[in-house]
């Protein structure tokens, strides 16, 4: 089969009034007319369209053996490009293409029956792996005094559970029952247990007094950011203690609170007054970036830009820190100026340069020279001239472009 590059035009014809055939194995056929130019320039048009045709076989062809395709999308694919040949407006080898288009067919096919296949062993897995879990559920919940292992150890199943897809509606709800009973059972052994633990609450009552003293001390802090996170801790510290006795928790809490509220409110003071200074800092960054962005309006003289840019960063520095929101924008407007600056530097650079090269000068002459035949080809209305032009010049402007970057 012909691949793109190859001569497809092998395969059709123009005839005299401009009608474009493809020739195939069940003979000649009409699809299309060229009028734009010469017999050639027709039948290669419609052989690009050929090649267009190629490539997307080819693609279908690679991602199905790659895996990354799904064979019922290829299928599609496959139907309606062989379906779309016998009226296709191309010339090349079409029956070649029918024939890649059958073999695909069938390797579609193929690829959809393993399909299936992996489909049918995934649920088989799926089902497995749930049967599994509710069993190990089921031995937790008769037999495990790890309150807490297997409490947590009963939430990963739950996790896991969930993401366990594919099984039928009616195997996975037998399975769901069984667990769902399991973690029942687990529930009401445990909390049979903790129901006797008076001690542990006292115990908690404790610790939760030792909480409160800490967070206490800590309300005085200045160090705002190793405090907060310590008050942060504390606060795990509490939530990980268990309750006390219901007639302390209350009061506990209130102190507990009370001591983060305190330090809390001292650092928003303290930020508040920063942020007002963050943003007078901003006030003044804005101001001398509407300075910046002044030097580049419209024309401007590099050096004196630059310089006076490098006065702008210094006092840039010196202003200080802005709110975080604010860096990025102020900083790319900045970088903007630079970069406006170091471009027209540049600029000014390569235009002193090529002024002074002789060579750029008579590759400009021959682009002028070759637009003017251009033009004239196009008046006296020649196609062929007027492709010769444009691709002579075509080259003298590329010829150019590369020698002023070079140079």
């Amino acid at each position: 089969m012909d691949t793109i590059g190859s001569d497809n035009t092998a395969f059709g014809r123009v005839d005299a009034d401009g009608t474009v055939y493809v020739r195939t194995a069940a003979g000649e056929r009409a699809v299309g007319s060229w009028q734009a130019g010469s017999a050639e320039e027709g039948l290669a048009h419609f052989a690009r369209r050929y090649d267009d045709l190629v490539t997307e076989v080819e693609l279908l062809e690679t991602r199905l053996a790659s895996g990354a395709a799904d064979p019922q999308h290829t299928q599609t694919s496959v139907q309606r490009l062989q379906e779309s040949l016998p009226e296709i407006h191309a010339v090349g080898d079409l029956d070649a293409v029918a024939v890649r288009l059958t073999a695909l067919a069938e390797k579609v096919a193929i690829k959809a029956g393993e399909q299936k296949a992996a489909r049918a062993a995934a649920r088989e897995q799926a089902v497995a792996r749930k049967q599994e879990l509710v069993t190990e559920a089921e031995l937790i919940a008769a037999d495990s005094t790890q309150w807490k292992t297997a409490g947590d150890r009963m939430r990963e199943i739950l996790d896991e559970w969930k993401t366990i897809k594919g099984v039928d509606r009616k195997t996975d709800t037998e399975l769901w029952k069984r667990y769902a009973a399991a973690r029942d059972a687990f529930s009401r052994r445990r909390g049979s247990h903790f129901a006797g633990l008076d001690a542990q609450r006292k115990q908690a009552q404790t610790y939760k007094e030792e909480l409160c003293a800490e967070a206490e001390t800590l309300s005085s802090s200045t160090d705002w950011t190793e405090t907060a996170n310590k008050l942060k801790q504390l606060m795990a510290d509490w939530k990980a203690a268990g309750r006390a006795p219901k007639e302390a928790e209350e009061s506990l809490w209130k102190r507990f609170r009370a001591a983060q509220d305190a330090f809390f409110a001292r650092r928003s003071e303290v930020y508040t007054e920063r942020d007002a200074e963050y943003r007078g800092n901003q006030e003044q960054k804005e101001a001398l970036l509407a300075e910046a962005e002044a030097l580049v309006a419209g024309d401007f003289d590099v050096k004196s830009a630059q310089s006076t840019l490098r006065d702008i960063h210094r006092r840039w520095e010196d202003i200080g820190r802005v709110p975080r929101e604010a860096m990025g924008p102020l900083d790319r407007r900045l970088r903007a100026v630079e970069e406006d600056i170091r471009d027209a530097a540049d600029a000014e650079w390569r235009r002193s340069a090529a002024e002074s090269n002789p060579l750029l000068e008579q590759m400009r002459a021959q682009v002028a020279e070759a637009e003017q035949k251009l033009e004239k080809a196009r008046a006296a209305g020649d196609a062929r001239r007027v492709a010769d032009a444009q691709k002579a010049l075509d080259s003298k402007r590329q010829f150019l472009q590369f020698a002023e970057k070079t140079s």
